[in-house]
């Protein structure tokens, strides 16, 4: 059973920000934004995400280091990193913070509607969460 994900979209490109929610609203899910990796923090603690595709550099905060941030406060949450520069270094260290992975920018519009459809289909849905836990 796939599962209508909650999926946060950070990036200080507007233009990336509305393709991405433009995707995700088409595959069926809700989507926020935020602008930049403080944004980020904040909506992953009051929204608590199922995805979040994340750009690496923003100002203010980039977002490598909301990624540690994130994850301490939703640890299941899957991310996505997102790069226009091609850093074998930088998709290390994101998979080495808990990225899921890292993306290139710009991205294709077919992989990331396979990456929604992927994760969503493994994504318990509450009801199958609930049933886990009790059994």
């Amino acid at each position: 059973m796939k599962k209508a994900l909650d999926v946060l979209i950070v990036d200080d490109q507007a233009g990336v920000r509305y393709l991405l929610e433009i995707l995700v609203k088409e595959a069926g899910h809700r989507v926020y934004t935020a602008q930049n990796g403080v944004e980020a923090v904040e909506k992953a603690r009051l929204k608590k995400p199922d995805l979040i595709f994340m750009d690496v550099r923003m100002p203010i905060m980039g977002g490598l280091e909301a990624l540690g941030k994130i994850k301490k406060i939703v640890p299941n949450t899957e991310v996505i990193m997102m790069t226009a520069y091609s850093a074998e270094d930088t998709a290390t260290i994101a998979l080495q913070k808990g990225a899921l992975m890292c993306m290139s920018k710009p991205f294709d519009v077919d992989e990331v509607k396979y990456l929604l459809d992927k994760i969503a289909a493994n994504h318990p849905t509450y009801e199958q969460a609930c049933l886990e836990n009790y059994a």
